[in-house]
Order: C-alpha cells, then structure tokens, then sequence
C-alpha cells in the first residue's frame, strides 16, 4: 500500500478522500465507495497500489480508440476497484470485486515489461477503473513518458479536478465513458453523477485526445432525444470528437433484452448530424465501424474486426483533401 494523494485529515480521526467527487468520509479502518483507499491511523492508504489483476495485449481498437495510432498494439493492465456501482459492469469480477488474486508489481518492472512487448506503442489503464489506482498510475505513466512510450486511460471520466490536471500532462489519449446523458440515469444505474464526467470530458479535450463510448441501453438511455443531447453537447466542444455508441448484452445485475442493432443504427444516424464521426461497438456493422470524410463521406480508415487499413498517409482525404481527426507517426 501506498499513503494516498488528495485527502484531508479531520479532528475526530476520520479522513475526507479528494481524488473523486464522492467526497467519501472515512472512518478508523475503513474504506471509501472505491473499496480501496484506506482509513488507518488517521491516515488514507492506496491499498490498490501495485496490485495487478490483469495484463493483456490488446488492439488499440479495443478501448476502444479509432483515432489514436490505428492498427497498434498495446500494452494493457488492470487494477481493482470502482468508485461507480454500474448495474451493467462488463468487468465486475475486478471492478466490484476486491478480494481477488493479484500480483504485485512495481512501476519500474511494468514499464520494462511494456517495453519487451513486440511493436507496443505504451500502456493501457484500463479493465476496470484506472483513476482510483492514482498513486500507481501517475508514478507509471511519468516513467513511460520518459521511456517514449504511450499512456492511456479508459475510465468513466469520475475524477476532482486537481488530480485530472496533475495526471493530464502525462496521458497521450483518453476514452471517457458518458454511461447516459441523464443525472437520474447516474443515481439510479452509476451511484454516480453526470456533471462532474462532463466537466472531466471538457478539460481533458484541450489536452490530450479524446473519445467518447456510451453504452446503450433498452428503455434506461436509448432515447433519440438523449442522444441528440449527448452529440449536441460534445458538438459544442468539437465536433470532431469521436463518439462510440456500444450494444448492451446481459451482464451483472441487468439482465434485460440486448439492444436491438437496428435502435443502435438509429442512434448513429442521429449523433451523425452533429457530429464528424460516430461508431457502433459490440455488433457487426459493415458502415459504423469505418472511419469517412466528414466533407465527401470517402472511406478513410475500413475496419473489420480489428483489422484496420488507414487509406490516408498524410491525415487528409484522398479525395476532397479534408483534415481528418488522425493521431499516428506524432502527427495529429
């Protein structure tokens, strides 16, 4: 374990955590919403610090990102915990749960593994929900810099914003779940709040590259209305501002009817009238998974699976010449 960042001690031996807006007060031996920082003594602990749960290399497409370094590998590992409770979690046996094996690893020995690993552009946080394992993550993601390698964050974007403006000058890309574009959708589904993911969305696209998935659910966040809110905010930042809109199937205590592709499709077309490129995740669709020309519509990046074949050399459309959004050989 490692003494926490961002927290405050108080009179009476509790501790405030700082690191997200939880805000959680922490008593003598306990831990706060994220089961992983630590009351002892008066003192809060990362107790996620170098615990591994899991190590993969993985397509760069599968965090996904389709703008950042197309057809790459990365190195990517996982922690434990979550600050969210998602009825849906894709990933609870890790993210809800905390008493699993894990192994032990320090930043040095996950950077010189990152850097054994054939044709990796850098590292992945990602799995379950990388911002609770702060302390880790920054000490690693300062050492791939200095090693020239890549750092990325998958996360649900639910971070104060002092530690996302410490963390920010070392991360390369970021994918930012907006699980729905509702606050009740947040404090009934997430035990979570809209806002502050929102205003992590806002800061975090000034300073890195960023991409947005959202995970669509029957009845819960599938409106056309919600959806057009959702383009229609991100449109206002930057309209080139990825969006992936993901199919629901069953998963921890949901369990309804997976998302109809046709709704998804829908949701698509929708989003695409504000935004410059939308995606379907979680299904075979031979349109949303490609990247086009938001001028000409020209076939730009296709993509099946996660095979990727980038038709432009110089970030432009073959056709028409139109700049597209297009993070590789440090040109963006």
């Amino acid at each position: 374990m490692r003494e926490a960042m961002y927290y405050k001690k108080n009179n009476d031996g509790t501790v405030e955590c700082g690191l997200c807006p939880h805000h959680c007060r922490i008593s003598q031996g306990r831990t706060g919403i994220c089961r992983v920082r630590k009351n002892i003594d008066g003192k809060l602990y990362s107790m996620n610090y170098g615990r591994v749960s899991s190590l993969a290399m993985d397509p760069i497409e599968k965090k996904p990102l389709y703008h950042f370094y197309p057809g790459s590998m990365i190195f990517s590992v996982g922690g434990v915990g979550c600050n969210f409770r998602c009825k849906f979690c894709q990933n609870w046996q890790i993210a809800q749960l905390t008493d699993i094996p894990t192994s032990k690893v320090s930043a040095e020995e996950l950077i010189n593994a990152a850097k054994q690993r054939q044709d990796n552009i850098g590292i992945a946080y990602t799995y379950n929900e990388p911002t609770i394992w702060y302390e880790f993550v920054i000490e690693c993601a300062k050492l791939a810099k200095r090693e020239g390698l890549k750092n990325v964050l998958i996360t649900n974007g639910f971070i104060e914003k002092e530690p996302l403006r410490g963390i920010l000058p070392f991360i390369d890309a970021m994918n930012i779940d907006v699980k729905a574009f509702s606050e009740d959708f947040y404090k009934d589904m997430v035990s979570g709040q809209l806002l502050p993911v929102k205003e992590t969305v806002e800061e975090a696209q000034r300073k890195c590259h960023v991409e947005i998935t959202t995970l669509i659910i029957p009845g819960m966040n599938d409106s056309m209305e919600e959806i057009r809110a959702l383009a229609q905010w991100l449109s206002s930042l930057r309209r080139d501002i990825p969006l992936h809109l993901t199919r629901y199937f069953p998963n921890y205590k949901l369990d309804i009817l997976p998302t109809p592709v046709e709704k998804i499709k829908m949701a698509r077309d929708t989003a695409m009238k504000y935004l410059d490129y939308v995606y379907t995740g979680n299904m075979t669709d031979e349109i949303g998974g490609n990247t086009y020309c938001p001028s000409c519509g020209k076939l730009v990046i296709e993509r099946a699976g996660y095979r990727v074949q980038v038709k432009t050399e110089d970030n432009k459309c073959p056709k028409c010449g139109t700049p597209i959004l297009l993070m590789k050989d440090g040109v963006k």
